[in-house]
């Protein structure tokens, strides 16, 4: 399996010719979604589901689906009639080759006057060998019972801070990290983040630019 990181929040996965894509929003390049078979979406804000980029993929390959839950296939099971799944916790599945498994219900807490919408995370495992990965979205979900490989790590929000992002590393015990959702954090900052989590999250954690790959097995 291969991961390539594209820009904010969102990951492309590739294994044997087939191509998963998760959370193509606003600050994705405009052809994130472009050669998915299958296409996950963690929740409804424009930095991770962005209808004009689904448009891209979705039109690019008439066989590609998606799958998300209520709250965004509500908005665009019309204009994808057949090709849109809605999942929540608990359910599992396998797109485009990869067995997926959803954890998580709500997204992280950005201010108490802000109400939560619903977020799932995804853990996506390959048949072969076994290896995992999961996005958790907007949210510090650690799939219970379940070993993380790689840990999408979402190192920089208005809803988070790096403290939690330590503890977050430490109770998932991932066997490494990968930053996403780091489009607003500056360069100039990110050494700080580094320094940090990389002492004190007890694991092998590093970033990827945008378009850079890497293998996960």
């Amino acid at each position: 399996m291969e991961l390539t990181k594209k820009t904010h929040a969102c990951v492309r996965l590739e294994k044997d010719g087939q191509v998963l894509v998760i959370d193509p929003g606003v600050f994705s390049e405009q052809d994130a979604a472009v050669g998915a078979d299958a296409i996950l979406i963690t929740h409804e804000h424009m930095d991770h589901f962005d209808e004009e980029r689904l448009r891209a993929g979705m039109e690019a390959n008439r066989g590609a689906e998606i799958w998300t839950l209520s709250s965004v296939a509500e908005q665009i099971s019309a204009a994808f009639p057949g090709r849109v799944h809605t999942v929540g916790e608990g359910d599992a599945f396998t797109a485009a080759g990869f067995d997926v498994e959803v954890h998580g219900q709500l997204h992280a807490v950005i201010h108490p006057d802000i109400p939560r919408v619903t977020n799932v995370g995804y853990l996506i495992t390959t048949e072969d060998d076994g290896a995992t990965v999961f996005h958790p979205g907007d949210a510090l979900t650690v799939p219970q019972g379940r070993t993380v490989d790689t840990l999408l790590l979402p190192v920089h929000a208005p809803w988070n801070k790096v403290a939690e992002v330590i503890d977050y590393v430490r109770e998932v015990r991932p066997r490494r990290a990968i930053d996403v959702h780091d489009s607003l954090l500056q360069d100039h900052a990110r050494p700080v983040y580094d320094g940090l989590i990389d002492k004190l999250g007890g694991t092998d954690h590093g970033r990827l630019a945008p378009g850079e790959h890497t293998g996960l097995n």
